[in-house]
């Protein structure tokens, strides 16, 4: 039997019910998939991530990838391969990349869509698979040469990495030191050592290509400190020809340790060293040194990836979770405590019945804040493609704010309510490997620390994407909010819950002036206030990230009863009332203490010596 549940269901729902994704099917730039389409897509990987690709998820966890230090190379478990070309022989990442490389645009929704259930059944599978669509970063990017590069990269289906990470150079990618020396035909020789790379080295693909970060050395115009002294690199493993693709010898770029990690193991994550016995050859992306600008892409990819998994995760965890509840009978119904009560399933005791809400709740709240980002992307796609270069600013700004909170909030709540909820549910067993909870557990802790941690991201949301983009994003988001709430069609049903959403808006707004307070006062004569917004900034993340889950899911209700009122009163929509209402009335009040906490901060944790510790 599959470990994976998946939620077909409410993917659609989203999709098709509540932003309405099939209005830009079959039309423009998605003219080649409309909604009928896109369903019969929807239900075939479906099928595919339940039936063929979770089939080695616990094999690869317990049979991981063995590495030979002698040939630095990686030999893959062969279960997991399988399901690996059974994904990529469906060239469903064709959705993913444009005509020019072979591909057939489809909606940003509808893709993110796909890549949850691929995730959530067999994470390491997308992540090896994001070959082409790292491709099309160079064929954005690259010369004229490199454009036809990518065309081949992404027919081949070569694996790629994105190189950031050195040992002594995490978080702070502008410590790197690995260097560029330019060479008499064009290309560049790299030297250094990269830690922590993603597929840094397989078998499952005849060639990988890698986007590496160096800092070229004694050219007029490149190099120098920081991240601003930073180019991007194409390096293949093999050269190759690039007519044919026909691959020539070995680059001088080795897989010098796989690191031995808590979960996702299947998934190799390398040191990868350049140029140690041989040169390492690669050529500068587009001639243009903007490695920073030109590996956010790259990144920004990797962090809606990131969240997404960390939520489709959530979900299976969720869903089995549920299973085991209805099924596992132990004690008395509260309302009958005497020793000779029949017995009950564990679904009729209340503490279970407020996990398995909460884990409800944040697995289809956070999946609609993923659509929702996607929408915003399809926006963003489509002002470009008219031309319309305002409304594509316009969503290139929301689509910034938004990733940290789908990257930062979706992975800390993932985890946080896989180990203290989903698991918990069942009780020791779940401590067993005989249920996946105890791997969704190891595998999903990741989520939180890679592409940024949830700290990274916090900084990022405060500094970059609110302070320097002067809330215009924010309130572009907020003003959505409160049309909502004053919506004078609005079913009363959810009075309170938009009172309550009110109040949570009110209390983040409240939130923002505190850190602006603090960060104001920086600036003046209490420079070391600017603590204060470093030791808040996370909370206030994920404060915005659960003020939106509350608000799409009562959108959600919105659209459910509305279809209850139509006649169609099924358990799914009864169910998104009660879930709505239950987030509402459980998670929104906390809000209020958090504000409370910011506003008395105090330099405690700051001031205190390291031997105090």
């Amino acid at each position: 039997m599959s470990h994976y549940k998946s939620n077909l269901r409410d993917i659609e729902f989203n999709l098709f019910e509540v932003f309405g994704a099939h209005e830009l099917m079959g039309r423009d730039l998605y003219a080649d998939v409309d909604a009928e389409t896109a369903r019969d897509i929807l239900r075939e990987v479906e099928r595919m991530a339940r039936e063929d690709l979770a089939e080695s998820f616990a094999d690869g966890d317990r049979n991981p990838p063995v590495f030979d230090p002698a040939t630095n190379s990686v030999a893959m478990p062969e279960a997991f391969r399988k399901a690996y070309e059974t994904l990529m022989a469906g060239e469903y990442w064709r959705l993913d990349v444009p005509p020019e490389l072979g591909g057939t645009w489809a909606p940003r929704a509808l893709w993110w869509s796909l890549a949850e259930l691929v995730l959530g059944a067999n994470p390491a599978a997308w992540i090896y698979a994001c070959g082409p669509s790292f491709a099309h970063t160079l064929h954005h990017e690259g010369t004229a040469e490199q454009k036809e590069w990518a065309k081949l990269f992404a027919d081949k289906k070569w694996g790629a990495t994105m190189v950031l990470t050195e040992p002594d150079a995490g978080s702070d990618v502008g410590a790197g030191r690995t260097k560029a020396y330019l060479q008499p035909d064009g290309s560049w020789h790299l030297e250094g050592v990269k830690r922590f790379i993603t597929s840094g080295e397989h078998d499952l693909t005849e060639n990988i290509v890698h986007y590496v970060l160096a800092r070229p050395v004694g050219v007029e115009g490149a190099g120098g400190a920081g991240t601003k002294g930073l180019s991007l690199f194409v390096v293949p493993k093999f050269h190759f020809d690039p007519a044919t693709g026909e691959l020539g010898e070995r680059n001088g770029v080795y897989a010098t340790n796989i690191e031995h990690k808590m979960g996702l193991k299947v998934s190799t994550t390398a040191e990868l060293t350049f140029g140690e016995d041989r040169p390492a050859k690669g050529w500068l992306m587009g001639e243009k040194h903007e490695g920073i600008r030109q590996m956010f892409l790259i990144i920004e990819y990797a962090r809606m990836m990131v969240g997404t998994k960390a939520i489709a995760t959530l979900s299976t965890g969720y869903l089995n979770a549920l299973e085991y509840a209805k099924q596992r009978v132990q004690g008395a119904d509260m309302l009958t405590p005497s020793k000779d009560a029949p017995r009950v399933s564990i679904m009729k005791h209340p503490d279970v019945r407020r996990s398995l809400l909460m884990q409800k709740s944040y697995a289809e709240g956070l999946r609609a804040l993923t659509t929702y980002t996607a929408v915003w992307q399809d926006r963003l796609r489509m002002a470009e493609a008219a031309g319309d270069a305002e409304t594509a600013k316009e969503a290139q700004r929301v689509n910034d704010l938004l990733l940290p909170i789908v990257k930062g909030c979706g992975s800390e709540r993932a985890y946080e309510l896989l180990s203290s909820e989903s698991l918990q549910i069942f009780g020791g067993s779940g401590f067993l490997q005989d249920y996946p909870l105890e791997q969704y557990v190891r595998d999903s802790k990741i989520d939180t620390l890679y592409e940024g941690t949830t700290a990274i991201q916090s900084l990022d949301f405060l500094f970059r994407k609110i302070v320097k983009d002067q809330g215009f994003a924010l309130m572009k988001v907020a003003g959505e909010i409160q049309t909502f709430l004053t919506d004078a069609e609005g079913h009363e049903d959810l009075t309170q819950v938009r009172a309550s959403i009110g109040k949570g808006l009110e209390t983040v707004q409240g939130m923002l002036g505190v850190l602006g307070g603090y960060l104001g006062a920086s600036q003046g004569e209490e420079p070391k206030a600017l603590y204060k917004v470093g030791l808040h900034s996370r909370r206030l993340l994920l404060a915005v990230g659960d003020l939106m889950v509350s608000w799409l899911l009562a959108r959600q209700a919105e659209v459910a009863l509305k279809a209850i009122a139509d006649g169609r009163d099924e358990p799914f929509y009864r169910g998104k009332v009660a879930t709505a209402k239950f987030f509402a009335a459980e998670v929104l009040p906390r809000l209020v203490a958090d504000k409370k906490i910011m506003e008395a901060a105090t330099y405690t944790a700051m001031d205190l010596p390291e031997d105090e510790f």
